[in-house]
C-alpha cells in the first residue's frame, strides 16, 4: 500500500464563538433573504397544499411534521436545559476539584491508527502530550498498531516532544487485522501491567486532534460523579475535501451537540463516540468488556452467526447500558476529527451512511431488547424512535409524489416550499450549535434525512455486509456454500421490496387512490363465487 503523503493537512485547532457572537449582522440578513424568498414563492406559485380533493394526504404530512417537530423540539429544549442548566453546576463543582489538586493516579490514552497522514499524527500525538502536560499526571500512550510505518512516527514525536514529560508510549503491534483486534490486544497488555480500576483511559482514533484542556474537564467529572464510568466529548471536524462535504458533516455535528445534550440529561448517551470518549479503568479491565470488543456479533435469522466490522464505539456502549452504567456528554471538552476525502466525496458519504447506520441497526434491537428497566425510559424510546423514524421519513415524500400525481407539478412545488420552510425552522435551532450561519443547512438537512432513511431500509435486511474504507478498505466475508449466499442475497432482495411495496400500499391507501381489502369484502366474495 502506497504510504500517505506528507502535506500539510491540519491547521492548529481554536474554538470558535459561541451563543448569540455567531448572530450577527450577515447571518440574519441571510435568514432574511431566504424567508423572503419562501414568501415571495407562496405568493406567486399557486398553492395547491389546501387543495380539497388532497385535503387527507395533507393532513397525513401535517400530522407526521407535527410529531416529528414536535420530538425535535422536545430535544431542543432537553439540550438547553442540560447544556444552560445542568451541566454548567456539574462543571462547576468539578472544576472546584480540579483547583484543590484532585488528580488521578494514571492517565491512560488507547490510541489506534492505521498508515496515517503523517502531519496529522504529529498533532493528534502532541495535543496528547500537551494535555499530559497541562495536567499534571503521568500519562501512558497505548498505540494500537499494524504497521511500523506508524510507529516510527509517533515514536519519534514522542521523544522529540515528550522528552520532558512523564510519558510512556507502548506499542502493541496487532498479529490480526481489524481495529478491534487491535484494541483486544491493547487491553490485554493493560490488564498485564499496573493499570488501577480508578485509572482513567481516553479512547481515541489516529485522527482525533485534542483541542486545548479537553481532558482536563473531563478528569474531575469522574471523582465528582463516582458512579460515571464513560464520558464522550464534543467534536468538529476538519475536512480536507469536496466543499458541500465539509458542510454536511459540520451540519451533522451540529444535530449531535443537541442530540447529545438531550440524551445526557438522562444520565445516558446514545453512543460512546470512538473517536473519543473517556473510561474510568474498572469495566475495561474485565474480561467479559474485552471479549464484547473482540468478537462482538450478531446472530440474525437471515444471515447466521456474524462478527461487527466496525462499531466498537456501539459494542463499548452496548456494555455500559447493559450494565446500567452512568455515561455523560461533556460539551466544554473538545476534539477535532480529520476527513481526508480523496476520490468521489458521493460514494465516501454513501459508504459512512452505510456503516452508521449499520453500526446503529445491529445494535439498536439488542438494546430495545433490554428493555426500559435497563435505561431511563426517554433513551427507551429515543432507541425506539430511530426505528420509526426510518420509515416515517420516507411517507411524507412518498405522498407528496402521489399528491402530484394528482393534482400535477404545482403541488410538488408547493412541498418544495414546505420543506424550505420547515427545514429552516429546525436549521435554527442546529445554528446554535454550528460554528457559523449555513443557509445550506435546511436542504442539506432534508437530504441527510432522506438518504439516511433509505441508507437504514436497505441495511436493516443486509446487517451482515460491512464495509470500513477507513481502515484499509476492510470488507466482511459471509460464511457457508455458494448455494447459500445466493439464497441470502436474494431473501435480502424480496424482503425489502416486501417492505417497500407495503409502505407504498398503505401511502396510496391514505392518499386514498386505492383502499386495502376488507374481511367483509373478501366474505362477499366467496359467497358470490
Amino acid at each position: 500500500m502506497k504510504k500517505p503523503d506528507q502535506r500539510n493537512y491540519v491547521d492548529e485547532p481554536t474554538y470558535w464563538p459561541k451563543g448569540f457572537k455567531k448572530w450577527d449582522a450577515m447571518g440574519l440578513l441571510n435568514i432574511s433573504i431566504y424567508l423572503a424568498t419562501c414568501v415571495v414563492a407562496l405568493i406567486l406559485i399557486p398553492n395547491k397544499i389546501f387543495d380539497p380533493s388532497i385535503k387527507h394526504i395533507t393532513l397525513v404530512i401535517g400530522t407526521l411534521g407535527i410529531w416529528r417537530y414536535g420530538w425535535w423540539f422536545t430535544h431542543a429544549v432537553r439540550a438547553f436545559i442540560y447544556g444552560n442548566i445542568v451541566f454548567p453546576k456539574i462543571r462547576k463543582k468539578a472544576d472546584k476539584i480540579w483547583q484543590d489538586g484532585w488528580r488521578p493516579n494514571q492517565l491512560h490514552f488507547m490510541m489506534t491508527t492505521f498508515k496515517e497522514h503523517r502531519d496529522i499524527s504529529e498533532k493528534v500525538v502532541r495535543s496528547i502530550l500537551l494535555e499530559i502536560k497541562n495536567s499534571g499526571v503521568a500519562g501512558t500512550i497505548w498505540l494500537g498498531s499494524a504497521d511500523i510505518y506508524d510507529e516510527e512516527i509517533i515514536a519519534n514525536i514522542v521523544r522529540r516532544h515528550g522528552k520532558d514529560l512523564d510519558v510512556t508510549l507502548r506499542i502493541i503491534r496487532q498479529n490480526v487485522s481489524g481495529k478491534r483486534a487491535a484494541i483486544g490486544l491493547v487491553l490485554r497488555a493493560m490488564c498485564r501491567s499496573s493499570v488501577q480500576q480508578d485509572d482513567l483511559v481516553v479512547f481515541m482514533d489516529g485522527d482525533f486532534i485534542l483541542a486545548e484542556g479537553a481532558i482536563s474537564r473531563c478528569m474531575p467529572l469522574f471523582k465528582y460523579d463516582e458512579k460515571l464510568q464513560a464520558c464522550t466529548t464534543d467534536e468538529e471536524v476538519i475536512c480536507m475535501g469536496p466543499k458541500w462535504i465539509e458542510k454536511w458533516l459540520k451540519m451533522r455535528f451540529a444535530q449531535r451537540r443537541l442530540a447529545m445534550q438531550s440524551h445526557a440529561l438522562s444520565g445516558r448517551v446514545l453512543t460512546l463516540t470512538g473517536r473519543m470518549s473517556v473510561f474510568r479503568a474498572s469495566h475495561l479491565l474485565k474480561l467479559e468488556f474485552i471479549r464484547l470488543l473482540e468478537a462482538d456479533h450478531l446472530n440474525h435469522w437471515l444471515w447466521g452467526n456474524f462478527r461487527f466490522l466496525s462499531g466498537d464505539d456501539k459494542s463499548t456502549w452496548y456494555y455500559m447500558l447493559k450494565n446500567k452504567a452512568h455515561m455523560l456528554y461533556v460539551p466544554d471538552a473538545l476534539g477535532y476529527t480529520v476527513e481526508v476525502i480523496e476520490g468521489s466525496g458521493m460514494t465516501r458519504m454513501v459508504e459512512n451512511f452505510r456503516r452508521w447506520s449499520g453500526n446503529m441497526l445491529r445494535n439498536g434491537a439488542r438494546a430495545i431488547a433490554l428493555g426500559p428497566r435497563h435505561m431511563p425510559f426517554f433513551i427507551w424510546w429515543c432507541l425506539v424512535d430511530q426505528r420509526i423514524s426510518m420509515w416515517t421519513m420516507l411517507f411524507s415524500p412518498v405522498l407528496a409524489l402521489l399528491a402530484t400525481f394528482i393534482i400535477g407539478g404545482s403541488y410538488f412545488l408547493s412541498y418544495l416550499i414546505f420543506i424550505a420552510i420547515s427545514r429552516l425552522l429546525l436549521s435554527l435551532f442546529l445554528f446554535g450549535y454550528a460554528k457559523k450561519i449555513e443557509m445550506s443547512f435546511p436542504w442539506i438537512l432534508y437530504l441527510n434525512q432522506l438518504i439516511n432513511a433509505s441508507v437504514k431500509v436497505y441495511c436493516i435486511f443486509r446487517l451482515s455486509k460491512q464495509k470500513w474504507a477507513n481502515r484499509g478498505a476492510q470488507t466482511s466475508e459471509n460464511s457457508g456454500s455458494r448455494t447459500m449466499k445466493i439464497f441470502q442475497h436474494y431473501m435480502a432482495i424480496w424482503c425489502t421490496t416486501i417492505a417497500v411495496l407495503s409502505l407504498v400500499i398503505v401511502t396510496l391507501h391514505y392518499s386514498q387512490l386505492t383502499s386495502i381489502p376488507s374481511v367483509e369484502l373478501f366474505s362477499d366474495f366467496l359467497q358470490n363465487k
